[in-house]
């Protein structure tokens, strides 16, 4: 028995926040069918490179799924969902807040037909506030969260984050959470409710330690500035001597002991509380003195928090990651297949089924035709 076995999901997400969620929830038991709009469905879809007749990000996204084509601006869309809807639990929307309202689908309308449905929006500002109606993607809501200032270097310009932390972090995980929290309590009340998930205001429990340096002390961190932002020698990325990149983190002084044995560091820098940016420079004229595969060798095995940075090609054939087997399953496109997303719930909790297809779209409007 799966944790949600007879649990049924509408999403009527696209893209990624709330795709993602589903498909969690489809990996822990839930039966979860898409609603996409007919002729060409979800964008992701229509993204490159291909597996199948859908591109790989839907593959991976959507495996296990069903799909349900249906224009929800016709007039009669209402009627037809509605059997779907009196028997399901979870509902997941990522519109920006009044459309679905618009399609005679939002939660007040809905409720009154299943007062025991979940309705989950995810969008980007919320619900309510001056920036509801915003039109704005992940690094908008990083910046104007705070987090994309303390990616910069010493001087203060802003890095840019290469993968969509505001989507995952901050979208799809709290809609996740906030999902099964209200499947609890709507076993002891009876009653479903509307979840706000608000990719922007969840961004903050990312930046915790600044908030408590900034809310006790005023001492609000900027780049460079805080040990997780560059300014300490012990939480660093140091370039090797073949242009390859060792990633640093001997916070604590007993690794910092090793760290500084390990890498033969002159005594006088040792104790990097007199000169953190001395120590800092002669850290990384230590590293930037021998190769990657020096560095690999010498770390390895020890107590030093240090890594190499391995590319992503890598990182899944690293032996650890195999003898953990995480890529061992299968999403699937017709008769094309590539390995599955690891999706963080534990293997006592998830499907055990190897390979999945991604749902073709509409393949299963007939339940709307047949009344859910």
């Amino acid at each position: 028995m799966l944790p949600l076995a007879g649990i049924r999901v509408l999403d009527f997400s696209t893209l990624l926040p709330g795709p993602m969620a589903g498909l969690f929830l489809v990996e822990a038991g839930a039966e979860v069918i898409k609603i996409e709009r007919p002729g060409t469905g979800d964008e992701m879809r229509t993204y490159t490179p291909r597996v199948g007749e859908d591109s790989a990000n839907f593959v991976l996204l959507n495996r296990g799924k069903r799909s349900i084509a249906i224009d929800l601006k016709a007039p009669d869309a209402v009627a037809q969902l509605t059997p779907l809807i009196e028997r399901t639990d979870v509902l997941i929307e990522q519109f920006r807040p009044g459309v679905m309202e618009r399609f005679g689908l939002g939660y007040a309308a809905l409720s009154k037909i299943n007062p025991r449905l979940i309705y989950c929006s995810i969008t980007g500002f919320g619900q309510i506030g001056p920036r509801r109606d915003m039109a704005a993607h992940d690094l908008n809501y990083l910046a104007l969260a705070g987090l994309l200032s303390l990616t910069g270097d010493r001087e203060g310009a802003p890095g840019m984050p290469h993968m969509p932390i505001a989507d995952i972090a901050a979208g799809t995980y709290p809609a996740l959470i906030n999902v099964l929290l209200a499947l609890l309590l709507r076993q002891r009340t009876g009653h479903g409710c509307h979840l706000d998930i608000s990719m922007t205001d969840n961004l903050f429990v990312l930046a915790y330690w600044g908030l408590a340096d900034g809310f006790a002390a005023g001492a609000w961190p900027t780049a460079g500035s805080a040990l997780t932002t560059g300014a300490s020698p012990r939480y660093q990325i140091y370039r090797t001597a073949d242009g390859g990149y060792l990633s640093a983190g001997p916070i604590e002084q007993r690794f910092w002991d090793v760290f500084c044995r390990l890498i033969e560091l002159d005594e006088a820098l040792r104790d990097d509380a007199k000169d953190p940016v001395a120590a800092r420079a002669g850290v990384a004229a230590r590293i930037a003195a021998y190769p990657t595969a020096h560095w690999r060798q010498v770390f390895e095995g020890q107590d030093a928090c240090c890594a190499i940075v391995a590319n992503l090609a890598e990182a899944v054939r690293d032996p650890h990651v195999v003898a953990r087997k995480i890529f061992d399953r299968q999403a699937g496109a017709g008769a094309e297949t590539i390995p599955a997303l690891p999706v963080p719930i534990d293997p006592a909790l998830r499907d055990s089924v190897v390979t999945k297809p991604a749902p073709r779209l509409g393949a299963d409007s007939g339940l709307v035709i047949r009344g859910g």
